[in-house]
């Protein structure tokens, strides 16, 4: 961090397990990536940001080209709408090679300046939600 007032860079998510977690959160879907979104509820730590190019996208190359655009646009721009202490997986699509970069980082910009929503697990409803059954 270089000064107070400058936000420090997004940290990354590395492990299985960490990816399954940011699951469980909100989803946005869009032509170009899927956004996944977990707020961890720890406003003090940085972001974290992980990145996912399933096979059905294409070979190796485009599948690395894809998830090389999506990294330099979080880098250039994108990480600076992350809230802290959320977690962020980008599951990128083969679309985000023949969008221009411009459209590309704006797009992922508006996507994760939207304020995280409270996503109500499916289980903990089921036992109380009766519904004269």
């Amino acid at each position: 961090m270089s000064g107070p007032d400058e936000k420090a860079d997004a940290g990354r998510l590395k492990t299985r397990p960490q990816f399954l977690a940011v699951q469980k959160g909100e989803r946005r879907k869009g032509p170009l990536f899927l956004l996944e979104v977990l707020d961890r509820r720890e406003p003090d730590e940085a972001p974290r940001v992980g990145f996912t190019v399933t096979k059905r996208q294409g070979n190796a190359v485009k599948r690395n080209r894809i998830r090389r655009r999506l990294k330099e646009a979080v880098r250039l721009k994108a990480q600076f709408a992350m809230q802290p202490g959320c977690d962020y997986v980008i599951v990128g699509r083969s679309e985000v090679l023949d969008a221009s970069f411009a459209r590309l980082v704006d797009t992922l910009e508006s996507r994760i300046s939207n304020p995280p929503q409270i996503r109500r697990s499916r289980t903990a409803s089921a036992p109380g939600n009766k519904d004269g059954k």
